[in-house]
């Protein structure tokens, strides 16, 4: 995941916008330290739950990183009143989908996979195997509203 993340955040700009969406330990935020290596941007970089957004700023001279968690904003008037520089960073919101409609006309919707459910025995799986090194499935899509 960090070495995905790493080439898609060295082809980023200011202005970028992407939403990322999977289940819990699907890898959100581990894609996200790949982004932020690849823009060049501070660390260190970690979920923003309970700040709700974090900035790193640029190291090398790029566009800084806002790092933004949605999961308990209810709408897109709620991630707008954070006041976010949209245009000046790239921007990632996790648990963004339905709520950045107004914030671009144009972004990158991606969406990681786990296995979840089973364990590889096909027992059912406990909280402590959220991050077991399996498999993701990622799925990529330019959005326009």
């Amino acid at each position: 995941m960090e070495a995905l993340g790493e080439r898609i955040g060295s082809g980023l700009v200011a202005g970028d916008l992407i939403v990322l969406t999977g289940p819990l330990g699907a890898g959100k935020t581990t894609l996200t330290r790949g982004i932020a290596a690849g823009l060049g941007v501070r660390g260190p970089v970690q979920s923003p739950t309970f700040v709700i957004a974090r900035t790193h700023p640029s190291l090398v001279g790029g566009a800084p990183l806002v790092h933004a968690d949605a999961y308990r904003l209810d709408s897109a008037l709620e991630l707008d009143d954070l006041d976010v520089d949209v245009d000046g960073s790239a921007t990632i919101v996790e648990w963004g989908r339905g709520k950045v409609d107004g914030l671009r006309d144009v972004w990158w919707d991606i969406e990681i996979e786990r296995p979840s459910g089973m364990s590889e025995s096909g027992d059912a799986a406990s909280p402590e195997d959220l991050d077991l090194d399996a498999p993701r499935v990622v799925t990529i899509a330019r959005v326009t509203a």
